[in-house]
């Protein structure tokens, strides 16, 4: 039987792939919809002898990105992004967006900032009227500052809790060895206001809303198998 949302994010992702040029440095993002978008990458670079350099995200990207054949970098090594191609939990009809589901937005924020096309994929799940609607808020914090980060999110009106790893036990770690809250708030007005109010908070290393960011959403449909462009 045919997963829709599978089939989704699979057209969403190769959709994307398509839109990489000969020769493109490239941001490679993560999560389930990036990671068909690499595969993809990998498919032109052995069938159509595409030429490209990848930036990852994160180990899960650079494993799959290595996988497939594509040449990794880092930004040390590059002087510009091309295109980034990223996946999002949540997206809003401004293209603003949540991320974090798979920790990584720190490096994800880093290199999707710095690309001339950032180009997210989605499956239609991802939509919603306005941010906060289904998920939460990661926050990067670093370990010492856990407990006055969680005071100081629960003094702005939030509900915070560390996440907790699924095949592990203990907290979910990220890349650079931080640990991730989860934030959730009644309502998120002003989304931009909220993102520099988080940073702001000592401690926290980066949050997950990507505000004024996203230039192309890429909407792969679960009923019909469809794609459509938000621009």
């Amino acid at each position: 039987m045919t997963d829709p949302a599978g089939q989704a994010k699979r057209l969403s992702g190769a959709e994307a792939a398509r839109l990489v040029k000969e020769g493109a440095v490239v941001g490679l993002g993560t999560g389930s919809t990036a990671s068909h978008a690499i595969q993809e990458l990998g498919r032109r670079i052995r069938e159509e002898g595409l030429h490209l350099v990848g930036i990852p995200t994160s180990y899960q990207a650079a494993d799959l990105a290595r996988r497939n054949g594509i040449i990794l970098q880092t930004l040390d090594d590059v002087d510009r992004v091309d295109i980034a191609i990223d996946g999002a939990d949540e997206v809003d009809p401004h293209k603003n967006l949540i991320k974090g589901g798979g920790a990584a937005h720190t490096r994800e924020k880093v290199i999707d900032s710095l690309a001339d096309l950032l180009v997210i994929v989605v499956d239609d799940s991802k939509l919603v009227g306005r941010l906060g609607e289904k998920s939460p808020i990661p926050l990067e914090v670093i370990p010492m500052a856990v407990v006055p980060v969680m005071r100081r999110l629960e003094a702005m009106g939030g509900q915070p809790a560390v996440r907790i790893a699924v095949e592990k036990d203990g907290p979910v770690v990220t890349d650079q060895g931080n640990l991730v809250i989860d934030v959730r708030f009644p309502m998120i007005e002003d989304p931009e206001t909220l993102e520099s109010a988080l940073n702001d908070i000592p401690g926290v290393v980066e949050n997950g809303l990507f505000i004024g960011l996203a230039d192309l959403v890429i909407v792969g449909d679960r009923r019909d198998g469809t794609i459509r462009r938000i621009e």
